[in-house]
């Protein structure tokens, strides 16, 4: 029997009901809806599809299964497609601005797309790094019953008899510039390590991003393991589009579920997981969207107490496949419950509290991809926040995997990303060097650039764990060695990383969370005194609007307010 629906709280009902709306439901006939899917509370299907790079190409498959899940339930699918720029392709060049400023475009494009027309519930999917907060984003500032879907992960790769992913091949490159690695075996790496779709492997921002939309409540439990190649994700699309129908029944938000416990859960799981710092910034932009304040230090706070017990790259051994070959991000959620470190009263999108949907979950014994936390890797977290007198809005670096969490260098200064690059390939640096990359922050890039490239070429050259690198920018989730990003103030707005000259001693300690360099009050007043703000070689289009309205990363790198500063919701319209 068909379900008659009440549109009169449904946005859709500004497009679709009364007689002032024949023109509108003009176009929808136009397309071959029929009266009676007209009358159906409208869903978008949101997916980040595109021919970039092989996070997205298996997500226009994916969201027909959406489709199918919704008609099944009662709804009327829309599909449409957003942005996204692909951190592989755009690494290690001008390229690489445009990554950050992607994911507001994203949220910003979903927004309009979803207001514009009215929909009453979104379902998106989403492959690459900022695709998945972005869409996040979006759901949360809409409020509309919305479940979030990972397109899934590349499988592995092989290289002499071992699983390898790209990052192997960042490395390669520094291998290769040292003499280390040969052009034949160069090239042979770069044509096996992505076998398929999905986006990468290891705990990298995807899977990072990935395994929050479980713990966060956004995504259906298990749904965010399955390879991309796998059908597993077909059964989840579906599935997740009969969820969405629900939550419109329950008028069950994205608020009501990403509360502040909520987003405690999510820096939880990142830092029992060695997850990507990328998590530091995305988290708080999406808590922005809620109307909660969440920092960087929040988060660095809530990973500091937490065990890491997911042995999984970059600093580990293991990708996301083995994960999901062990029963999925379940497993590791239900090994983080069972200690008591996660809010298990926290609701989700399958109108089941956390600890409801894991209760049945077994934790896997002879496998050492997951472990209980009574056998923790380490007892604190993979990744570490960090204050002091370089960092006085703070800093954050990954840890697991590092053989030392103590560094003390000599400042090696560069004013852009391309000639630190330029300076590993040449060799100009040293054992205890403390390579500075600044002016790359939110502002200053603008786009607060990764630095994936730089750090790779190091740690081919069989130098990661003699040097330290430190920038107001990113690192990757890829990244590995003893990588401080997100120093704030950024140099662009006079933070002491611009006041840093070739041969301060820099100490960063991760055990204790500082990051200070040896000047006095005065001598860093003495260089404020002589600094003078620099301009960009941006200075109109995307990337120049959003320097002029980005915020400070430890807050999220927000191009607006928020929530908190709301006076309508769009669901409530």
């Amino acid at each position: 029997m068909t379900k008659t629906w009440d549109k009169s709280k449904l946005p859709s009902r500004h497009t679709t009901v009364g007689p002032d709306r024949a023109p509108h439901r003009s176009y929808y006939y136009a397309m071959g809806l029929t009266e009676a899917e007209i009358a159906q509370p409208f869903v978008g299907v949101a997916t980040c599809w595109n021919e970039a790079a092989p996070c997205n190409i298996a997500l226009s498959r994916q969201a027909q299964s959406v489709k199918r899940g919704v008609n099944e339930a009662g709804g009327t699918p829309r599909e449409f497609t957003t942005i996204t720029v692909t951190d592989g392709i755009a690494m290690g060049h001008q390229g690489m601005k445009s990554s950050l400023v992607s994911r507001e475009v994203i949220a910003d494009s979903v927004e309009l797309t979803v207001r514009g027309h009215g929909y009453d519930a979104l379902v998106g999917v989403a492959g690459c790094d900022k695709s998945l907060p972005g869409l996040m984003m979006a759901m949360l500032r809409l409020n509309v019953p919305s479940v979030f879907m990972y397109g899934g992960s590349i499988l592995p790769g092989r290289f002499k008899d071992r699983d390898v992913t790209v990052v192997d091949v960042f490395e390669a490159v520094g291998q290769h510039a040292a003499g280390n690695m040969s052009a034949e075996d160069l090239h042979e790496l770069e044509c096996v390590a992505c076998p398929s779709a999905g986006a990468c492997g290891g705990q990298f921002t995807a899977n990072t991003m990935a395994t929050v939309s479980e713990a966060i409540g956004l995504a259906l439990p298990g749904s965010a393991g399955a390879p991309a190649p796998y059908e597993d994700r077909d059964r989840f699309g579906v599935l997740s589009g009969q969820a969405v129908m629900s939550l419109i029944e329950k008028q069950l938000r994205p608020r009501d579920i990403c509360t502040r416990e909520a987003f405690e859960n999510a820096a939880v799981v990142v830092g029992a997981t060695g997850g990507s710092t990328n998590a530091a910034l995305h988290l708080p932009a999406m808590a922005n969207e809620a109307g909660i304040r969440f920092t960087l230090q929040d988060v660095a706070d809530i990973m500091r107490r937490t065990p890491y017990i997911a042995d999984l790259k970059p600093g580990g051994k293991y990708v996301a496949l083995d994960v999901y070959n062990i029963g999925g991000i379940p497993v590791i959620l239900k090994s983080l419950l069972d200690a008591g470190l996660l809010h298990g009263h926290c609701m989700t999108v399958t109108g089941k509290t956390l600890a409801e949907n894991l209760a049945d979950v077994v934790f896997p014994e002879n496998q050492d991809v997951v472990f209980p936390v009574s056998r923790a890797l380490t007892k604190t977290g993979g990744v570490v926040g960090l204050k002091g007198n370089l960092a006085p809005d703070g800093a954050i670096v990954k840890v697991a995997g590092l053989k030392t969490q103590v560094f003390t260098g000599t400042a090696l200064c560069f004013d852009c990303e391309e000639d630190a690059f330029a300076a590993v390939q040449a060799r100009a640096y040293k054992k205890g060097d403390v390579m500075v990359i600044r002016y790359e922050g939110p502002k200053g890039g603008p786009g607060m650039r990764e630095m994936l490239s730089t750090t790779a070429a190091i740690y081919g050259q069989d130098m990661g764990e003699h040097v330290a690198l430190i920038t107001d920018g990113r690192f990757s989730g890829g990244t590995r060695g003893f990588c401080v990003g997100h120093v704030g103030p950024e140099a662009a707005v006079g933070g002491p990383i611009g006041l840093l000259r070739d041969g301060d001693k820099i100490t960063i300690d991760a055990v204790n969370g500082t990051i200070d360099v040896a000047l006095t009050d005065a001598e860093f007043a003495a260089r404020r005194a002589e600094w003078k703000p620099r301009s960009t070689n941006y200075n109109s289009g995307a990337i120049w609007r959003y320097g002029q309205t980005v915020g400070p990363a430890y807050l999220g790198a927000l191009t607006h307010p928020g929530a908190a500063e709301e006076t309508h919701c769009f669901a409530d319209l």
